[in-house]
């Protein structure tokens, strides 16, 4: 058999490390993973020493929170540049409320057009809509539901009240989709604000006094029991803290169906040495925490606690990150290239096994999302996305990024390289340019 192609290097997969093994593709689809050497092929990448990783799914992508700024074509060129291979897209976008079959199906078709990697689509309800238009999203092809329990936006980003968030989850147990929520408690975040606000406190140690642990893991508790009331599958999506995780892994062990997601933030900085120097550019929801809860967020990811590691990207423009007072500024930033080496780099730092990451930024978010078997992992069968990262850590720039953003908590950090991505058995990335066109990737659908 003549295959179309075949990679050699350190094949990293969710069970082992192949060290000089082979990778062999055809079709745009993975057909043999292991030590030997499977025969001839039309291209041959000899890529001894450098990591060959499964795409990633960065489950937590906000490519049109600010309109006119970034869009999927953009999000996409980045996700490309980072190793990521598809990308599950915010149903907030600005003016665009992602929450009917018609703007799940709008939204699918600018994928088709605009899209470098492959992208799937999160749905979400507008509060005066109820219940009524979350089986038409599932019928569309959404891969989960959004919600939060803190309202950011009454319109792009609203908060969703106990009463209707029980017949969201009830609404979409049958289905056997995730009910992903932002998890801050809305009463306790306003009323630690009001306090704040009169104190004049406006530093960098702003934010996390107004959402506090105690707000992040009051909602986090409320998430899980809705979701062991209802029976609907219940998933925290950003969580900052390692107590966090334990109330999830105590919901699991009743037999529960409830998940875990950890932003990439959260691994790599803290507020005391990080957050007090960048000020609002680190500002996020819920806050990146104290270096002792970073800590403990390494451990329960090493034990295998942790489901899913993911970006939260959204590239807001500078003006809207660099106020003077903390709460004036907005959160979250763009992260989309730095997900698969800051992960790979604590890993190599900390002594956790790449396997680790593969499952968190891959084998699990496919999983969670209902795109296994095509999706996550090099496995025979599934899609050929991967990429090629050099683990020798060289300083990543923001300057030769591929965001519209000119700036980056990450600019200046040494981190593993990824020299190339693939997608289908395409070569999307070169290690300096986008190379697939608009339009290549693809809307995926459970």
């Amino acid at each position: 058999m003549m295959f179309e192609l075949v990679v050699r290097g350190d094949i990293v997969t969710s069970r082992q490390i192949y060290r000089g093994g082979y990778l062999a593709c055809a079709d745009g689809r993975v057909v043999s993973v292991g030590m030997q050497d499977p025969g001839p092929s039309r291209e041959r990448l000899m890529r001894e020493g450098a990591l060959v990783f499964p795409g990633a799914i960065d489950a937590q992508v906000h490519s049109r929170s600010q309109k006119g700024r970034e869009g999927l074509a953009a999000a996409t060129r980045a996700a490309a540049a980072g190793g990521v291979t598809t990308v599950v897209d915010m149903p907030y976008d600005e003016e665009a409320l992602v929450c009917d079959a018609a703007s799940v199906r709008a939204k699918a078709d600018d994928v088709e057009r605009q899209a470098h990697v492959d992208v799937a689509l999160y749905g979400t309800i507008r509060p005066s809509d109820g219940v009524s238009k979350i089986a038409e999203q599932v019928q569309a092809g959404v891969c989960a539901f959004k919600f939060s329990t803190f309202g950011t936006d009454p319109v792009r980003f609203p908060r969703i009240p106990r009463g209707l968030m029980e017949l969201a989850f009830r609404a979409i147990a049958p289905a056997g989709l995730a009910a992903g929520v932002h998890n801050e408690d809305d009463e306790l975040v306003r009323t630690r604000s009001a306090e704040v606000k009169d104190l004049g406190t406006t530093d960098y140690t702003a934010h996390g006094l107004t959402h506090t642990p105690l707000s992040e893991l009051l909602a986090t508790a409320e998430i899980y029991e809705m979701g062991a009331h209802t029976g609907c599958r219940a998933h925290v999506v950003h969580c900052s803290l390692g107590r966090g995780i334990e109330i999830c892994e105590s919901y699991r062990r009743q037999g529960f169906q409830a998940s875990v997601e950890v932003c990439i933030h959260y691994l790599c900085f803290d507020e005391e040495n990080d957050v007090s120097r960048k000020g609002g550019l680190a500002k996020v929801n819920p806050p990146i925490r104290g270096s002792a809860d970073r800590e403990k967020l390494w451990g329960h990811l090493a034990a295998g606690n942790v489901d899913l590691v993911s970006t939260d990207h959204v590239a807001w423009s500078l003006d809207r990150k660099n106020h003077p007072d903390m709460l004036v500024n907005a959160s979250g930033g763009p992260s989309l290239e730095a997900l698969v080496p800051m992960l790979l780099k604590g890993c190599l730092e900390r002594g956790v096994e790449l396997t680790t990451a593969a499952r968190v930024l891959a084998q699990n978010p496919a999983r969670h999302f209902r795109l296994q078997g095509r999706k996550g992992a090099l496995t025979v069968g599934a899609d050929a996305d991967f990429s090629v990262i050099d683990p020798t850590p060289s300083p990543w720039l923001v300057a030769r990024s591929q965001t519209v953003s000119d700036w980056s908590l990450y600019d200046g950090i040494s981190m593993p390289q990824v020299q190339e991505t693939w997608l289908r058995g395409t070569k999307v990335w070169d290690g300096e340019h986008v190379l697939s066109a608009p339009g290549s990737g693809r809307f995926v659908t459970p």
